[in-house]
């Protein structure tokens, strides 16, 4: 008798009703909720600038050694060999003098936060049994909502209560976590 009932229970779980069921709503509207949203966005302009570039120092150097072979051999001491160095250095740099100066293009970037209006969600009026239900949703739905049907309790149903399961035996008691350990 016992594997009967065992039998039927499990029949009955299987073969069970859903408890909620799938419906559909029609949609009366559907309204996009717009946002401006700040978008950021890398600029980069580019400009001419021109720069003086650096002397090279091989004329001043080139100087530096003729006048000081020149100095040496003038005066055969080491006055005119420092006066040939000095003087020849600043007339080697003179004679290599300036070079042009140099245009380049030079890219400046930055970020610049554009706004945009884009839609968030929509808010849908929809009907159902004739009545009409507003909510907010991600994407619009098109002309119909799907629903799902939940059943409540009403105020004056008892909910079934399974019993309780029954108490562990003594022996196998454990002590809450975080307890000192008791003697048994």
């Amino acid at each position: 008798m016992k594997k009967l009932l065992s039998v039927f229970g499990l029949f009955a779980l299987v073969f069970q009703p859903p408890l909620h069921a799938q419906e559909v709503g029609r949609v009366i509207s559907s309204v996009p909720v717009i946002q401006q949203v700040a978008v950021p966005r890398q600029v980069c302009t580019q400009q001419q600038v021109t720069t003086q570039p650096h002397k090279s120092g091989a004329g001043a150097l080139m100087g530096a050694i003729a006048g000081g072979t020149v100095g040496h051999a003038i005066g055969r001491d080491g006055l005119g060999t420092a006066i040939g160095i000095f003087g020849g250095a600043i007339l080697g740099d003179k004679i290599e003098g300036a070079p042009p100066p140099e245009t380049k293009n030079v890219q400046t970037c930055s970020t610049q936060h554009f706004y945009e209006s884009r839609t968030v969600a929509y808010n849908v009026t929809y009907e159902y049994a004739g009545k009409q239900y507003m909510v907010q949703m991600p994407q619009d739905p098109g002309p119909t909502v799907r629903l799902q049907i939940t059943p409540v309790a009403s105020a004056g149903s008892q909910p079934y209560n399974y019993p309780p399961p029954p108490p562990l035996p003594a022996a196998t008691a454990v002590p809450p976590p975080g307890s000192a350990p008791q003697n048994w």
